[in-house]
């Protein structure tokens, strides 16, 4: 009998144990994009005109898609499908190989961009192609906002 506990309460312990990296790896997923997101945010706003024109503020938002682009590929492990209030769709697994290459084409396209971009002008010229990585991903890849 001690022997079954036993076997019961080490089981759970996995399962529990298991069920927590999975909640920590989309945890930290959205962290990064919703660090990513907020970078974005000003920088769509200055693009719409509904913001004047700060080159700073999109040199480090530039920066930081980067560094994300580089991150993110590696935290969609098989275990994190589900759990943590997820918003990514099952496809991202039957279709890895074209998330990572987006991700590549993301943060090249922002490397690209930080050096082209210069001025207003030059911004105004540049960021819809930045961006546009971004809102593919979202279609394919993200559950719709509700």
């Amino acid at each position: 009998m001690r022997r079954v506990l036993f076997a019961v309460v080490v089981f759970a312990a996995g399962v529990t144990a298991g069920a927590a990296q999975n909640v920590s790896v989309i945890k930290e997923r959205k962290d990064h994009l919703k660090q990513m997101g907020d970078a974005v945010k000003p920088v769509a706003a200055m693009f719409k005109g509904e913001a004047d024109f700060e080159l700073g503020k999109v040199q480090s938002a530039l920066k930081i898609m980067q560094e994300k682009a580089e991150i993110l590929p590696g935290l969609f492990p098989e275990d994190s499908k589900t759990g943590g209030d997820t918003e990514a769709l099952p496809v991202i697994w039957e279709e890895k190989a074209d998330v990572e290459a987006r991700f590549k084409k993301l943060g090249e396209s922002a490397k690209a961009a930080e050096a082209a971009i210069t001025d207003e002008d030059t911004f105004l010229g540049t960021w819809k192609g930045v961006a546009g990585n971004c809102s593919g991903c979202h279609k394919k890849f993200r559950k719709p906002k509700s």
